[in-house]
């Protein structure tokens, strides 16, 4: 169990999580005979990046190469299907938090749809009721892989602006970025990016949001993953 799940914030409602997905919009150029193709849904070509982070802020996994029109489920399809031996899949019991643009399904717990999510949304009102509490507490978790996005983004500016060099080599550069980044984070160098970040639990970067469009919004399948969900939500209600 990580240390951050050990606050009484997150235990032991999360104790079983064991990371977080999501997916980065990284600009690039394509050739106008792809433009339309990488164009994403705030009118930049980029590609749709998916990552799989822990939560000391290292990357286990990335898929890059997606054009920038791709839903975020079908990134994570292609993710789980073709790169499934690669793939760090859930041990039985154990899950990834991922926002709305994902089903809530096993080994994967999405958070309530049509209800505040970020934790910026409740800067002036609390979380009221059991939904909009776990969703807050879901989110004070999920950051973390915003959190490594938004490191990454500020340590390694190239990401800003991408070489026009071919797709397959933007993607490779995407992928080398986020290796130096798990480099940087293991090896225990004093940093000054990552030590702005661990002085913060809940510092995001505003490189993160840079590029970024609205999730759009995954129906929940009907498992027990829903009733996973509720039984958090009412025990962070009572306090049990």
């Amino acid at each position: 169990m990580h240390d951050r799940h050990r606050s009484p914030r997150f235990y032991p409602y999360f104790k079983d999580c064991i990371g977080a997905i999501d997916g980065t919009y990284i600009p690039l150029t394509v050739p106008s005979n792809l433009f339309v193709q990488y164009l994403n849904r705030k009118g930049r070509t980029t590609q749709n990046v998916l990552a799989v982070c822990d939560f000391d802020m290292r990357f286990s996994f990335v898929l890059a190469g997606w054009p920038g029109s791709a839903h975020d489920m079908r990134v994570f399809n292609d993710a789980t299907s073709t790169f499934t031996d690669q793939f760090p899949h859930p041990p039985p019991g154990k899950y990834y938090l991922v926002d709305s643009g994902y089903p809530n399904r096993l080994g994967y717990l999405a958070p309530y749809k049509g209800t505040k999510y970020h934790m910026q949304e409740y800067r002036n009102v609390g979380p009221q009721g059991k939904e909009e509490i776990f969703n807050f507490m879901h989110s004070s978790l999920r950051n973390v892989v915003e959190r490594a996005f938004g490191v990454m983004k500020m340590k390694w500016r190239m990401l800003r602006d991408v070489p026009p060099y071919s797709t397959v080599k933007q993607s490779m550069i995407i992928c080398s970025c986020m290796a130096l980044h798990n480099f940087m984070r293991t090896s225990g160098v004093h940093d000054r990016h990552f030590e702005q970040l661990n002085r913060d639990a809940n510092y995001v970067p505003l490189e993160a949001f840079e590029f970024q469009p609205d999730p759009e919004v995954a129906e929940d399948e009907w498992n027990v993953m829903n009733q996973f969900r509720d039984s958090i939500a009412t025990a962070l209600c009572t306090g049990v």
